[in-house]
C-alpha cells in the first residue's frame, strides 16, 4: 500500500476492510456507522442473544422498553429480507477489533445508550453529518452532499414555499426507496387533502401514476407535487411546519439538525426505531399508529397533522419547542469545540502521530 495511509475510514458494512488494515502495521482502522447508536446497540443486544426473533417485549440497558414494532424490522424477522440481515448484521462481527467506532449523531440525542457503548468501544460521535451551511457555517461553500439520485426540482419547489405563511405547510418525503401500496398512496393522498393544510408532497416519478386521477387539479395551489426535492433546502424553508417521514436516519437527522417537527410514518430498516425516539424519547414529533397489516387510514394522518401543526395544541407546542432545542445541540456538536467537533480533532491527532 503505497503510499501508505494513517488510518482508513470505511463503511461499517464493510467489515473486511479491518483485514486489510492488519496487514499494514500502523494503519487504523475507523468504522463508520451511519445508524444512530441506539440501533447499533440493538443490534449488538440481539447478535449476543440477549433477546430473540419475533419477541414483542424487549427490555435493554439504556433504553425504554421496546414493542415488536419498534425494534429493526429485520431483527423482529430475520428472514424479512436475509440478505439484508445478512449485510447489516455483518456490521458488527469484529467490532471488538477496530481501533474507532465512529457515529452519525451527537452526544445530547443518546446519553444514556452513548454512555453503554463508551463502556466497550472506542465510540465517537462526529455528526450529525450535514452540510456546514446549515449548522455552523464555518465551511463556506458546504451547501449540499455533491450528489443525488434524482434531478431536484429546485426553483419550482422554493417558488411555491416563497408563496406559503411561515410554518403552514407539511412537507411529505418517503426518502428514495420506499414504495407505498396502492391503496396505501390513495389513502395518504385523502388524508393529506382533509387536513386543509398546505403540502409539499415528493412522488418520485415511478410512483406517480399510483395518485387518484384529478387529484392534482383538485388539489389547486395548497399543495405541490414534486419528483424530488432540494430537501435541506426545503427543511430549512420558514414555510415548513412539520416534516411526514419514512424515518430513516439522514432525513431524521436533518430534521433535528433544522428544528423541523415529525411525523413518522416507517416502514423498514431502522425506521421504527427512529420512530419510536422520535415520539417516546425525544418528543420532537408523533407516530402513526397502522392497523394489523400496516395501513395507515386518512383519519389516522389527520389527526397527526393536527396534533403536531395546530396552533391550540398542546403537545404541538411542546414538540415544535423540543425540536427546537435539539436544534441548537446539532449545532453545537459541530460548532468550534463541541463534542462533534472535539471527537474529530481527536481522532486526527491520534492517526497523525
Amino acid at each position: 500500500m503505497k503510499p501508505k495511509p494513517n488510518a482508513v475510514v470505511y463503511d461499517s458494512c464493510t467489515p473486511w476492510i479491518l483485514d486489510v488494515c492488519r496487514k499494514y502495521p500502523g494503519v487504523a482502522a475507523a468504522s463508520f456507522f451511519t445508524q444512530c447508536s441506539t440501533v447499533n446497540a440493538i443490534y449488538i443486544h440481539f447478535l449476543r442473544g440477549e433477546f430473540k426473533e419475533f419477541q414483542d417485549d424487549v427490555v435493554l440497558p439504556a433504553m425504554p422498553p421496546l414493542k415488536g414494532g419498534d425494534l429493526p424490522v429485520f431483527l423482529y424477522d430475520n428472514n424479512l429480507c436475509r440478505p439484508l440481515f445478512e449485510l447489516i448484521s455483518s456490521q458488527f462481527v469484529n467490532v471488538d477489533d477496530i481501533d474507532f467506532f465512529l457515529v452519525n449523531s451527537f452526544e445530547e440525542l443518546e446519553v444514556e445508550v452513548l454512555e453503554w457503548m463508551k463502556n466497550q468501544w472506542p465510540v465517537k460521535n462526529i455528526g450529525p453529518m450535514i452540510p456546514s451551511m446549515y449548522l455552523d457555517k464555518r465551511l463556506a461553500g458546504d451547501k449540499d452532499y455533491g450528489i443525488s439520485l434524482f434531478n431536484a426540482q429546485v426553483n419550482e419547489c422554493l417558488d411555491w414555499l416563497d408563496s406559503k405563511p411561515p410554518g403552514s405547510v407539511i412537507y411529505v418525503s418517503f426518502g428514495s426507496l420506499a414504495v407505498l401500496k396502492d391503496d396505501q398512496m390513495i389513502e395518504l393522498a385523502a388524508g393529506l387533502k382533509q387536513t386543509g393544510h398546505n403540502f409539499l408532497w415528493v412522488v418520485r416519478e415511478t410512483e406517480t401514476k399510483k395518485l387518484p386521477s384529478n387529484y392534482i387539479e383538485e388539489i389547486g395551489d395548497r399543495g405541490l407535487i414534486v419528483n424530488w426535492s432540494p430537501q435541506l433546502q426545503v427543511l430549512a424553508h420558514k414555510s415548513i411546519g412539520c416534516f411526514m417521514t419514512h424515518c430513516g436516519w439522514n432525513s431524521t437527522l436533518e430534521a433535528l439538525s433544522l428544528g423541523v417537527a415529525l411525523i413518522g410514518m416507517p416502514a423498514y430498516s431502522d425506521q421504527p426505531t427512529n420512530a419510536k425516539f422520535i415520539e417516546d424519547v425525544w418528543k420532537v414529533g408523533v407516530r402513526v399508529k397502522a392497523d394489523k397489516d400496516g395501513f395507515v387510514t386518512k383519519e389516522e394522518i389527520v389527526r397527526c397533522v393536527g396534533e403536531v401543526m395546530e396552533e391550540t395544541s398542546k403537545k404541538g407546542k411542546e414538540i415544535r419547542k423540543n425540536a427546537l432545542r435539539l436544534m441548537e445541540f446539532a449545532k453545537e456538536a459541530l460548532a468550534e469545540g463541541g463534542n462533534s467537533d472535539k471527537n474529530i480533532d481527536e481522532f486526527v491527532a491520534k492517526i497523525a502521530r
